[in-house]
Protein backbone atom coordinates (compact mmCIF):
# COMPACT_ATOMS: atom_id res chain seq x y z
CA UNK A 1 0.00 0.00 0.00
CA UNK A 2 1.25 3.63 -1.00
CA UNK A 3 1.57 5.74 2.05
CA UNK A 4 0.94 9.23 0.78
CA UNK A 5 1.44 12.58 2.74
CA UNK A 6 0.32 16.64 0.81
CA UNK A 7 2.50 19.35 1.98
CA UNK A 8 1.10 23.14 1.50
CA UNK A 9 3.74 25.64 1.67
CA UNK A 10 2.83 29.50 0.53
CA UNK A 11 0.09 28.73 -2.10
CA UNK A 12 -3.21 29.19 -2.63
CA UNK A 13 -4.91 25.61 -2.05
CA UNK A 14 -5.24 25.64 -5.88
CA UNK A 15 -3.40 22.09 -6.81
CA UNK A 16 -4.47 20.17 -3.80
CA UNK A 17 -8.25 20.75 -4.89
CA UNK A 18 -7.27 18.98 -8.19
CA UNK A 19 -6.62 16.30 -5.85
CA UNK A 20 -9.37 16.13 -4.12
CA UNK A 21 -11.64 16.89 -7.51
CA UNK A 22 -10.37 13.45 -8.61
CA UNK A 23 -12.21 11.52 -6.24
CA UNK A 24 -14.39 9.25 -8.33
CA UNK A 25 -11.04 7.80 -9.85
CA UNK A 26 -9.54 7.83 -6.41
CA UNK A 27 -11.80 5.47 -5.64
CA UNK A 28 -11.29 3.17 -8.02
CA UNK A 29 -7.58 2.68 -5.86
CA UNK A 30 -8.52 3.33 -2.49
CA UNK A 31 -7.19 -0.27 -1.54
CA UNK A 32 -3.45 0.79 -2.63
CA UNK A 33 -3.21 4.22 -1.06
CA UNK A 34 -3.29 5.09 2.41
CA UNK A 35 -3.67 9.04 2.79
CA UNK A 36 -1.60 8.91 6.22
CA UNK A 37 -1.24 13.35 5.66
CA UNK A 38 -3.32 15.81 4.14
CA UNK A 39 -5.09 18.33 5.77
CA UNK A 40 -6.90 20.00 3.10
CA UNK A 41 -8.96 16.72 3.85
CA UNK A 42 -8.57 15.50 6.71
CA UNK A 43 -7.55 15.92 10.55
CA UNK A 44 -6.09 12.53 10.38
CA UNK A 45 -2.01 13.21 10.72
CA UNK A 46 0.06 10.01 10.65
CA UNK A 47 3.89 10.29 11.36
CA UNK A 48 6.02 8.92 8.78
CA UNK A 49 7.78 7.72 6.76
CA UNK A 50 6.13 8.34 3.58
CA UNK A 51 6.28 6.40 0.52
CA UNK A 52 5.09 9.74 -1.72
CA UNK A 53 4.86 13.68 -0.51
CA UNK A 54 3.23 15.51 -3.27
CA UNK A 55 3.93 19.81 -2.24
CA UNK A 56 2.20 22.57 -3.14
CA UNK A 57 3.34 26.18 -2.77
CA UNK A 58 7.17 27.94 -2.53
CA UNK A 59 9.45 28.43 0.59
CA UNK A 60 9.00 31.88 1.53
CA UNK A 61 9.86 31.28 5.53
CA UNK A 62 12.59 30.37 7.56
CA UNK A 63 9.92 27.91 8.92
CA UNK A 64 9.20 26.51 5.34
CA UNK A 65 12.58 25.84 4.48
CA UNK A 66 13.55 23.35 7.46
CA UNK A 67 9.92 21.83 7.03
CA UNK A 68 10.83 21.14 3.79
CA UNK A 69 14.10 19.40 4.57
CA UNK A 70 11.92 17.09 6.86
CA UNK A 71 9.86 16.16 4.42
CA UNK A 72 12.95 14.75 2.18
CA UNK A 73 13.86 13.51 5.04
CA UNK A 74 11.37 11.19 5.92
CA UNK A 75 9.96 10.84 2.28
CA UNK A 76 10.92 8.10 -0.19
CA UNK A 77 10.00 10.04 -3.05
CA UNK A 78 9.07 13.65 -3.29
CA UNK A 79 6.95 15.63 -6.12
CA UNK A 80 6.26 19.31 -5.91
CA UNK A 81 3.03 19.91 -7.78
CA UNK A 82 2.26 23.35 -9.34
CA UNK A 83 3.89 26.79 -10.14
CA UNK A 84 4.34 27.61 -6.84
CA UNK A 85 6.27 24.55 -5.68
CA UNK A 86 8.32 23.95 -9.24
CA UNK A 87 9.06 27.42 -9.98
CA UNK A 88 8.59 29.91 -7.23
CA UNK A 89 4.91 31.14 -8.34
CA UNK A 90 3.20 34.43 -8.44
CA UNK A 91 4.19 35.57 -5.09
CA UNK A 92 8.11 35.26 -6.72
CA UNK A 93 7.34 39.10 -8.84
CA UNK A 94 8.48 40.03 -5.21
CA UNK A 95 11.81 38.89 -6.35
CA UNK A 96 12.16 41.41 -9.13
CA UNK A 97 12.56 44.11 -5.75
CA UNK A 98 12.59 44.64 -2.39
CA UNK A 99 10.15 42.55 -0.18
CA UNK A 100 10.31 44.86 2.67
CA UNK A 101 8.67 47.46 0.47
CA UNK A 102 5.30 45.52 -0.09
CA UNK A 103 5.49 44.42 3.78
CA UNK A 104 4.96 48.13 4.87
CA UNK A 105 2.33 49.14 2.24
CA UNK A 106 0.13 45.79 3.11
CA UNK A 107 0.50 44.97 6.53
CA UNK A 108 -0.44 47.62 9.48
CA UNK A 109 1.98 45.87 11.80
CA UNK A 110 5.31 44.63 9.40
CA UNK A 111 7.54 43.92 12.19
CA UNK A 112 5.32 41.19 13.03
CA UNK A 113 6.33 39.62 9.69
CA UNK A 114 9.05 37.31 9.46
CA UNK A 115 10.37 36.21 5.60
CA UNK A 116 13.00 35.35 3.48
CA UNK A 117 13.72 37.63 0.91
CA UNK A 118 12.62 35.88 -2.39
CA UNK A 119 9.95 33.12 -2.66
CA UNK A 120 12.10 30.25 -3.76
CA UNK A 121 10.92 26.60 -5.61
CA UNK A 122 11.19 23.30 -3.38
CA UNK A 123 14.21 21.99 -5.74
CA UNK A 124 15.63 25.18 -4.54
CA UNK A 125 16.40 23.39 -0.72
CA UNK A 126 15.89 19.82 -1.08
CA UNK A 127 16.53 17.34 -4.25
CA UNK A 128 12.75 16.50 -5.74
CA UNK A 129 12.29 13.51 -7.86
CA UNK A 130 9.90 14.43 -10.01
CA UNK A 131 7.74 17.88 -10.94
CA UNK A 132 3.96 18.45 -11.91
CA UNK A 133 3.84 22.09 -13.64
CA UNK A 134 0.48 24.07 -13.92
CA UNK A 135 -1.16 26.48 -11.96
CA UNK A 136 -3.21 24.74 -11.35
CA UNK A 137 -1.79 21.13 -12.23
CA UNK A 138 -3.01 18.92 -14.97
CA UNK A 139 -5.83 16.46 -13.13
CA UNK A 140 -4.99 13.77 -15.53
CA UNK A 141 -1.36 14.15 -15.14
CA UNK A 142 -1.51 13.61 -10.92
CA UNK A 143 -3.40 10.35 -12.39
CA UNK A 144 -0.62 9.18 -14.69
CA UNK A 145 1.61 10.17 -12.34
CA UNK A 146 0.06 7.84 -8.95
CA UNK A 147 -0.82 4.86 -11.48
CA UNK A 148 2.45 5.07 -12.81
CA UNK A 149 4.09 5.02 -9.61
CA UNK A 150 1.50 1.98 -8.17
CA UNK A 151 2.66 -0.56 -10.68
CA UNK A 152 6.10 0.51 -10.09
CA UNK A 153 6.34 2.33 -13.81
CA UNK A 154 8.74 5.76 -14.10
CA UNK A 155 6.03 8.22 -14.56
CA UNK A 156 6.50 9.91 -18.09
CA UNK A 157 5.34 13.42 -19.33
CA UNK A 158 5.27 15.45 -22.40
CA UNK A 159 7.49 18.48 -22.93
CA UNK A 160 6.29 19.77 -26.09
CA UNK A 161 5.00 23.08 -26.63
CA UNK A 162 1.11 24.15 -26.02
CA UNK A 163 1.32 24.62 -30.03
CA UNK A 164 1.18 20.70 -30.59
CA UNK A 165 -2.01 20.40 -28.29
CA UNK A 166 -3.35 23.40 -30.60
CA UNK A 167 -2.38 21.55 -33.58
CA UNK A 168 -4.36 18.28 -32.08
CA UNK A 169 -7.13 19.97 -31.55
CA UNK A 170 -7.59 22.14 -34.72
CA UNK A 171 -7.23 25.26 -32.99
CA UNK A 172 -6.83 28.47 -35.44
CA UNK A 173 -3.23 30.03 -34.13
CA UNK A 174 -4.31 33.21 -32.36
CA UNK A 175 -0.99 34.73 -32.65
CA UNK A 176 -1.16 34.55 -36.63
CA UNK A 177 -4.95 35.16 -37.06
CA UNK A 178 -5.22 38.20 -34.58
CA UNK A 179 -1.86 39.08 -33.67
CA UNK A 180 -2.53 37.71 -29.67
CA UNK A 181 0.27 37.84 -27.26
CA UNK A 182 0.76 34.19 -26.65
CA UNK A 183 3.33 32.13 -24.53
CA UNK A 184 2.52 29.04 -26.19
CA UNK A 185 5.43 28.73 -28.27
CA UNK A 186 7.79 28.44 -25.42
CA UNK A 187 5.45 26.83 -22.51
CA UNK A 188 5.54 23.25 -21.97
CA UNK A 189 1.96 21.55 -22.95
CA UNK A 190 -0.26 19.86 -20.16
CA UNK A 191 -3.32 22.30 -20.27
CA UNK A 192 -4.58 21.03 -23.74
CA UNK A 193 -4.53 24.27 -24.91
CA UNK A 194 -6.79 25.69 -22.26
CA UNK A 195 -6.93 29.30 -23.03
CA UNK A 196 -5.96 29.44 -26.83
CA UNK A 197 -9.06 26.91 -27.23
CA UNK A 198 -11.09 30.03 -26.09
CA UNK A 199 -9.50 32.29 -28.40
CA UNK A 200 -6.87 33.85 -25.41
CA UNK A 201 -3.35 33.91 -25.75
CA UNK A 202 -1.45 31.32 -23.18
CA UNK A 203 -0.05 32.89 -19.86
CA UNK A 204 2.56 30.22 -19.78
CA UNK A 205 0.97 28.20 -15.92
CA UNK A 206 2.94 25.55 -17.53
CA UNK A 207 6.14 27.01 -17.27
CA UNK A 208 9.34 26.98 -20.38
CA UNK A 209 9.45 23.69 -22.57
CA UNK A 210 12.73 22.16 -23.33
CA UNK A 211 15.37 24.46 -25.08
CA UNK A 212 12.59 27.04 -25.74
CA UNK A 213 13.65 30.01 -28.25
CA UNK A 214 11.69 33.23 -26.00
CA UNK A 215 14.67 35.47 -27.84
CA UNK A 216 12.61 34.34 -31.03
CA UNK A 217 9.02 34.44 -29.63
CA UNK A 218 9.58 38.27 -27.92
CA UNK A 219 11.33 39.72 -31.18
CA UNK A 220 7.69 38.38 -33.20
CA UNK A 221 5.74 39.83 -30.23
CA UNK A 222 7.76 43.40 -30.52
CA UNK A 223 7.38 43.22 -34.31
CA UNK A 224 3.95 41.82 -35.31
CA UNK A 225 2.05 42.23 -32.39
CA UNK A 226 3.32 45.81 -31.88
CA UNK A 227 4.03 45.34 -27.97
CA UNK A 228 6.53 47.48 -25.84
CA UNK A 229 9.44 46.12 -24.41
CA UNK A 230 8.05 46.78 -21.32
CA UNK A 231 4.61 45.00 -22.50
CA UNK A 232 6.97 41.72 -23.64
CA UNK A 233 8.52 41.75 -20.31
CA UNK A 234 5.71 41.77 -18.12
CA UNK A 235 4.28 38.95 -20.52
CA UNK A 236 7.19 36.54 -19.01
CA UNK A 237 6.80 37.79 -15.65
CA UNK A 238 3.64 35.68 -14.24
CA UNK A 239 3.18 31.88 -13.15
CA UNK A 240 6.83 31.23 -13.92
CA UNK A 241 8.92 34.10 -13.83
CA UNK A 242 11.61 33.23 -12.16
CA UNK A 243 12.39 30.04 -14.23
CA UNK A 244 15.50 30.61 -15.90
CA UNK A 245 14.31 31.56 -19.17
CA UNK A 246 12.13 32.95 -18.66
CA UNK A 247 13.25 35.60 -16.55
CA UNK A 248 16.07 36.18 -18.43
CA UNK A 249 13.28 36.96 -21.32
CA UNK A 250 12.52 39.28 -19.37
CA UNK A 251 15.06 41.02 -17.80
CA UNK A 252 16.41 41.69 -21.46
CA UNK A 253 13.10 43.92 -22.28
CA UNK A 254 12.91 45.26 -18.97
CA UNK A 255 15.67 47.81 -19.79
CA UNK A 256 15.48 50.70 -21.52
CA UNK A 257 14.66 50.47 -25.71
CA UNK A 258 17.57 51.90 -26.77
CA UNK A 259 19.96 49.63 -24.24
CA UNK A 260 18.49 46.92 -26.24
CA UNK A 261 19.12 48.14 -29.33
CA UNK A 262 23.07 48.25 -28.17
CA UNK A 263 22.89 45.06 -26.87
CA UNK A 264 21.57 43.78 -29.96
CA UNK A 265 24.61 45.34 -32.66
CA UNK A 266 26.81 44.33 -30.29
CA UNK A 267 26.02 40.70 -30.38
CA UNK A 268 25.85 41.29 -34.23
CA UNK A 269 29.10 42.79 -34.34
CA UNK A 270 30.35 39.84 -31.73
CA UNK A 271 29.04 37.29 -34.48
CA UNK A 272 30.49 38.60 -37.28
CA UNK A 273 26.85 38.73 -39.03
CA UNK A 274 24.49 41.18 -40.31
CA UNK A 275 20.78 40.18 -39.35
CA UNK A 276 19.42 43.65 -40.60
CA UNK A 277 18.01 44.78 -37.39
CA UNK A 278 16.72 41.20 -36.62
CA UNK A 279 16.26 41.06 -32.87
CA UNK A 280 15.32 44.63 -32.39
CA UNK A 281 12.44 46.37 -31.04
CA UNK A 282 10.63 47.55 -34.33
CA UNK A 283 10.11 51.13 -33.37
CA UNK A 284 13.67 51.30 -32.44
CA UNK A 285 15.80 50.78 -35.29
CA UNK A 286 17.89 53.21 -36.23
CA UNK A 287 16.69 56.19 -37.78
CA UNK A 288 13.25 55.93 -36.31
CA UNK A 289 13.36 58.45 -33.88
CA UNK A 290 10.78 57.22 -31.66
CA UNK A 291 11.57 56.71 -27.67
CA UNK A 292 10.01 55.42 -24.91
CA UNK A 293 10.19 56.40 -21.31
Amino acid sequence: MLKLAVWKFSSCDGCQLSLLDCEDELLLITEKIQIAYFLEASRRKMKGPYDLSLIEGSVTTSEERERALSIRKNSLLVVTIGACATAGGIQALRNFSQVNQYISQVYPRPEFIETLKESLPISHFIPVDYELRGCPISKRQLLQLISSLLVGKRPSFPTESVCAECKRKGNICVMVAHQTPCLGPVTQCGCDALCPTYRRGCYGCFGPKETPNTSSLAQWLNQESHLSPKEISHLFRSYNATSTSFQKESERWNVKPSEIYEKDKKEEDKEGKNKGGQGRPKDLKKGSGKKED
